[in-house]
């Protein structure tokens, strides 16, 4: 019975990991393709569907990790995958006024860069029990290149949109009303803004340990 579970949850992982991938390998290939036919302002109507697909998926992960479908501990899974749906669904979906700025380009093409190579990955890695040393060298390396630049895009486009969330008031809740509730998006907006400032640094540095102990472990192997 325990083989048979320990096969079911490697099929079912294999499959999400290589669904999610061609689903980033499609916002890459549009966003590069978009990028150099037709300018940046035109990269988020080529992307907006597969990416918030691709994205949205990744709530899964939340669950994985709740349930212990995989090892990656949920203090650095939720966070991540928070923001990342913040910026694809409350800032690029619903703020068209920020959508043909170039810094959209750069956030879609650092996002799918780095879920291209690691759902590629875990992808390989339960589907074959293991990976090939570029690809588990690409894991932990282009993360360092990949995320400042998608860091810095998503500060950026939130800062972007801060104008608009207060003239808007979008998903905004005012008092009075019946349940006795007030909500801001703006101050939200400027929460976000202020989690990043110790979030970000925090999430490199988990990541380049991550990096030392999965090249370490390699070379002894």
């Amino acid at each position: 019975m325990a083989g048979f579970l320990s096969m079911l949850r490697r099929t079912y992982l294999a499959v999400y990991n290589w669904v999610v991938f061609f689903g980033w390998a499609q916002v890459l290939f549009l966003a590069v393709k978009t990028l150099k036919e037709s300018g940046h302002e035109h990269v988020y109507s080529a992307v907006e569907k597969p990416l918030q697909l691709a994205q949205t998926a990744a709530i899964l992960e939340i669950l994985h990790s709740l349930v212990g479908l995989v090892r990656s501990p949920i203090t650095a899974t939720l966070p991540q995958i928070s923001s990342r749906l913040y910026l694809t669904w409350i800032i690029l979906h619903s703020f068209p006024e920020v959508q043909t700025h170039f810094l959209v380009s750069s956030l879609t093409i650092s996002w799918s860069i780095t879920e291209i190579i690691r759902y590629s990955f875990f992808g390989m890695k339960e589907a074959f029990g293991a990976t090939p040393s570029f690809l588990l060298w690409l894991r932990y390396s282009t993360f360092l290149v990949m995320y400042p630049i998608g860091i810095s895009s998503e500060v950026g486009l939130i800062y972007l949109a801060l104008p608009h969330i207060k003239v808007s008031e979008k998903f905004c809740i005012r008092m009075p009303n019946k349940w006795n509730f007030s909500f801001d998006n703006f101050y939200i907006a400027f929460i976000a803004l202020g989690i990043y400032v110790p979030g970000s640094p925090h999430m490199y540095r988990y990541m380049l340990s991550q990096r030392k102990k999965a090249l370490s472990k390699s070379k002894r192997e």
